[in-house]
């Protein structure tokens, strides 16, 4: 994208049933910080809060209620370009049991225009993530301990990931990820 495009992006208003749907959230300092145009219609929105998907067919004149996807909870993302376009696989993540999450199925968004949602994304995905510390497992597999930021919440939060959801079920795996567990956080330094 040329120096002057980036600079008309940053000024045009979102769509309005962009709007409407960051206006009708339950939290009134939620704001859009950019969006793509999906290419079967809708749009992918950016917001302070996390990533949503405002279809085109959206009533306005009913509350919108589009569901958000927090940045806490992405587990990772992929852009591959094409164009002005592009495709954006997102991989959310999901809370099996307390301080244990699993990987969801990945979602994929094919943008007709992508702005600056790629760029904005991996900014808000990376500024959740504080530490992040993967370990092998005795089963073979391994596991990934994330210290992330978690809006309303003073301290920031560790979670497991079980590259292999076999593994969860696993003693030895999950006595192992315990023990990796409490080393990372007898070693956390709440000032990072």
């Amino acid at each position: 994208m040329r120096f002057i495009e980036k600079v008309k992006a940053r000024f045009t208003p979102a769509p309005e049933p962009v709007r409407a749907v960051v206006a009708a959230s339950s939290d009134p300092h939620e704001r859009v910080l950019a969006w793509g145009a999906l290419v079967h219609g809708g749009w992918l929105v950016a917001t302070s809060r996390g990533l949503r998907t405002v279809p085109a067919e959206l009533e306005l004149s009913a509350a919108p209620e589009v569901g958000v996807l927090p940045w806490h909870e992405v587990g990772t993302a992929r852009w591959a370009a094409a164009g002005e376009g592009g495709t954006l696989t997102v991989i959310p993540l999901t809370e099996v049991e307390p301080g244990v999450q699993a990987r969801l199925a990945a979602q994929r968004y094919v943008l007709r225009e992508a702005g600056e949602l790629p760029g904005t994304l991996r900014t808000r995905v990376d500024r959740t993530v504080v530490d992040s510390q993967r370990h092998p497992l005795p089963t073979g597999g391994a596991v990934l301990l994330v210290a992330r930021r978690v809006p309303g919440q003073a301290a920031r939060e560790w979670t497991v990931v079980f590259d292999d959801d076999a593994d969860r079920d696993h003693p030895a795996a999950r006595d192992a990820a315990r023990e990796r567990l409490a080393a990372a956080l007898a070693t956390d330094d709440p000032s990072r």
